[in-house]
């Protein structure tokens, strides 16, 4: 098999061949056993995960990156399926009787560490998925369940393959340098240059267009993406969700999503954004006043819009601290920024990087890199590296785990692979990518999800790598947007793309001095999606609209009339549901982690290695808070974090 010749049947027949080799290790295990024992009833679970990772990675995934539509939308059927045997196992009788069986014997009780936790998970799992309901109801969560799969699938499938953008003559992107407006497509029947929502014309065109109106055009495109199918997708789900939790005797599906968070409960993320709504609305209203001044000096209107927004922010930055974000990119060209990156967590982690060049691909622009242990000397894992939009390709930017590390049944140790996915500006024939500084803090953050997977060091999938809980696996990414704010960092790598000058000092003051410009207002937006994300699963009868307005108000920025992001909000539907609140709850952690590097040593070895050692290798093998304290040395708290948006107090 071949990515690049890879066809729908092999997709398909690929996956139904992979469940079926999972269903029968499942149904070797659940089959009668004169002793039950870690290695013949729990081992093979972790073995059928490995299975459906194998085959996500081959198969599955390519929904999310392939250039061929037909080979996307099998592939994003087959994750479908491949979900759904997830839901069958563990909703099966003869699996809950086997683990009941063997959590009763002797070994299960003198089981530690790892195995300990695995059994604890599992049981969990099997509560969770209705074992002790009544069978009637245990038969309808299942339903509902598989229907959630399905709508999952759906949901973002429809916001990868939507296509939308706006016409432009020369003169309406007034405001953009010419290397943008000369790389736009051109529209064949007009004449006029495409500028579509994707993030590589997103970002710079709410940023520097001067052109309101079209501004706001294509803001209201973006909120509107799949908006038909999308939303009814969205009510469903929220309905299913609430008659689950109802099922387990819970009052909200937030309650039930959160027994599996740090935070545990719905009141515990309320007071958790109490303790910083006050405080970041007295800053955020401050912003505000002066983005209002700006907005009136060009414009007969007081009232800032969401299509305003990024573009004064980005008129402060050049007019007060010297950042012009297109001038800055000329120094952040992708090559030099991943060698940056690479040499940085080289010296700090004890780890070398080596470029695979001959593998298989699924597209021209992937690369893949293979981690290796300083030392030992051995491989410890591999990654790629897709990196530019292309139509039907995943939007956004993430990391997806493929193979998971763990301990094979021969004894082996299987090292992980993963896939990073992102949108940045393609190179011109003229010009290499080149990542606005933005960019370059989106880079570092998805690259603290590839180390959190690839240095991870379990004995089982369960655990591997991000592998942990939801509310905690932003942590390690947080934590290394901080390194591309230090002077120190920056001028390693940041060199003129054409010169090969280093960053002027100046420039790389300036660019610090701007970094908590109009934070307050940045951290407001997340506190409404994640605001958003919580009152979608407080409670029966969710009026869609009603939310969707509401919080606006969080935000300081009036509703955009006639749009509905939630549309689009794919991760509503992609894992985060009840769970959205976890950048904000991972980022007070990932501040607090760093504050031992500001004290230690921003790029001391010693530090990175305990970092390494007691989070990044334990995957999932110790709760948050526990890998929190290891590596800190004290209880976690948010000193760190809202000193960083100048807000005192303690938590």
């Amino acid at each position: 098999m071949s990515y690049s010749s890879l066809t729908p049947a092999q997709v398909r027949e690929g996956a139904e061949k992979a469940i079926d080799e999972a269903r029968a290790v499942l149904d070797e295990t659940v089959a009668d056993k004169d002793t039950r024992t870690f290695e013949n009833t729990l081992k093979p679970l972790d073995r059928i995960a490995d299975i459906l990772a194998h085959a996500f990675t081959e198969y599955a995934f390519m929904g999310y990156v392939h250039p061929d539509r037909e080979v996307r939308d099998a592939a994003k059927d087959i994750e479908e399926k491949l979900d759904k045997f997830g839901v069958e196992m563990v909703f099966r009788d003869d699996l809950y009787s086997a683990v009941q069986v063997y959590a009763e014997t002797e070994e299960a009780g003198s089981l530690l560490g790892e195995k300990a936790r695995f059994l604890e998970f599992v049981q969990r799992d099997l509560r969770r998925a209705g074992h002790e309901l009544d069978p009637d109801t245990r038969a309808d969560v299942k339903a509902k369940t598989e229907r959630l799969v399905e709508l999952g699938v759906r949901f973002q499938q429809n916001i990868d393959e939507w296509d939308d953008w706006i016409l432009a003559d020369r003169e309406d992107l007034a405001g953009l340098p010419d290397s943008f407006i000369d790389a736009l497509e051109t529209d064949p029947e007009t004449g006029k240059s495409k500028v579509t929502i994707e993030y590589p014309h997103l970002i710079p065109f709410q940023e520097n267009a001067k052109r309101r109106d079209l501004r706001e055009q294509l803001r209201f495109k973006f909120n509107t993406v799949a908006v038909e199918e999308n939303r009814k997708i969205l009510e469903e789900a929220v309905q299913l969700r609430q008659e689950i939790a109802e099922a387990f005797g819970q009052p909200t599906w937030a309650h039930h999503r959160l027994e599996e968070r740090m935070a545990k409960s719905p009141e515990r993320v309320s007071q958790f954004f109490d303790e910083l709504y006050e405080p970041l609305t007295e800053l955020g209203q401050g912003e505000l006043a002066t983005v209002t001044e700006l907005l009136g000096q060009d414009h007969e209107s007081d009232v800032v819009r969401v299509w305003d927004w990024s573009y004064y922010d980005t008129q402060q930055r050049r007019t007060d601290y010297g950042v012009d974000n297109f001038e800055v990119a000329k120094y952040f060209a992708l090559d030099q920024v991943l060698e940056g990156m690479f040499e940085l967590t080289s010296e700090m982690f004890g780890i070398t990087y080596e470029e695979i060049n001959e593998f298989d691909k699924w597209h021209p622009d992937v690369r893949l890199f293979a981690i290796l242990d300083d030392d030992r000397g051995e491989e410890l894992s591999r990654f790629y590296l897709d990196l530019f939009p292309r139509e039907g390709k995943y939007g956004h930017a993430a990391e997806f785990p493929l193979i998971q590390s763990r301990r094979l049944e021969d004894g082996s140790y299987q090292s992980p692979i993963c896939a990073m996915v992102a949108n940045f500006t393609k190179p011109t024939k003229d010009a290499p990518s080149l990542l606005q500084h933005g960019q370059v803090e989106t880079l570092f953050h998805e690259f603290g999800h590839v180390l959190h997977q690839n240095l991870g060091r379990t004995e089982l999938a369960r655990f591997s790598g991000t592998n942990t809980e939801r509310d905690f696996v932003e942590a390690p990414s947080q934590i290394m947007q901080h390194w591309i704010w230090r002077a120190d960092v920056l001028k390693r790598f940041a060199r003129h793309y054409e010169t090969g000058e280093p960053i002027p000092d100046e420039l790389v003051e300036q660019l610090v001095a701007a970094r908590n410009l109009n934070r307050a207002m940045f951290q407001l937006r997340q506190l409404q999606y994640g605001w958003w994300d919580q009152e979608l699963h407080r409670g029966p009868d969710r009026d869609l609209d009603v939310i969707h307005t509401e919080g606006a108000r969080l935000s300081l920025l009036p509703v955009h009339e006639g749009t509905f992001p939630l549309a689009s909000f794919g991760h509503l539907l992609g894992g985060y549901d009840a769970s959205y609140y976890g950048y904000m709850w991972s980022e007070v952690f990932g501040d607090d982690m760093f504050s031992r590097f500001e004290e230690e040593g921003v790029t001391n070895p010693e530090v990175g290695r305990a970092y390494r050692r007691e989070v990044l290798e334990r995957g999932g093998t110790l709760d948050g808070d526990e890998m929190l304290r290891n590596f800190l040395g004290r209880e976690p708290n948010n000193e760190a974090f809202l000193r960083k948006l100048g807000i005192s107090g303690t938590k």
